[in-house]
């Protein structure tokens, strides 16, 4: 029994108090996320993600003593950045920078108890979209893009129908972001420490 409190006190009691502080610390620094989390969706688990691997980013950036931290620093930086994207759906979202619309609602009886939402579009530019993305632009008219595989069989993607298209390629643009930060993630994770 001595022998084992001795043992203990060698490698872990003596330091204790430090771990204490520490542990407290984290405390204090987590409380803000832990308190604003939530069950109810993703949005909440890439959060804590997130704010992980950004705490994780600063500490090797700013201790890291082996041969690529700083590079381990720039690729969590990174991940963080692609979990906004996801978090904040922006890619999703990109194409509706590239047509104005106005939205206005009308009576569908003469009680105006039943409204429905009509669009009036004034103007697109989703040439300029599509000719930055030429590769999902091609995938999407070819269905080989990950919302195709939903459409039923005689329902074919129209190359007119401009304004589908942009939003499958917004669909297939965010998919890709987040691939790409889960083969980040995959291919660095056991190599991120200090």
């Amino acid at each position: 029994m001595i022998e084992r409190i001795r043992l203990w006190w060698k490698f872990d009691g003596k330091y204790y108090h430090k771990y204490f502080i520490y542990g407290i610390k984290n405390l204090w620094k987590w409380l803000p996320v832990i308190w604003k989390d939530r069950d109810w969706d993703q949005h909440y688990i890439y959060t804590i993600l997130k704010t992980k691997l950004e705490f994780q980013a600063q500490h090797i950036h700013k201790y890291g003593f082996h041969v690529g931290a700083k590079r381990d620093a720039e690729k969590m930086f990174l991940c963080a950045r692609l979990i906004e994207i996801q978090q904040e759906d922006l890619y999703k979202m990109e194409y509706i920078d590239y047509h104005d619309v106005s939205y206005e609602f009308v009576p569908t009886d003469e009680t105006k108890k039943w409204f429905e939402m009509k669009d009036t579009t004034h103007s697109e530019s989703y040439d300029e979209y599509f000719a930055k993305y030429p590769r999902q632009y091609k995938k999407v008219l070819n269905g080989e893009d990950t919302l195709s595989k939903y459409l039923k069989p005689d329902d074919v993607m129209d190359s007119n129908d401009k304004h589908r298209i942009a939003m499958f390629i917004a669909h297939e643009n965010q998919e890709r972001s987040r691939k790409l930060l889960f083969k980040i993630i995959e291919e660095n994770i056991e190599s991120w420490w200090d």
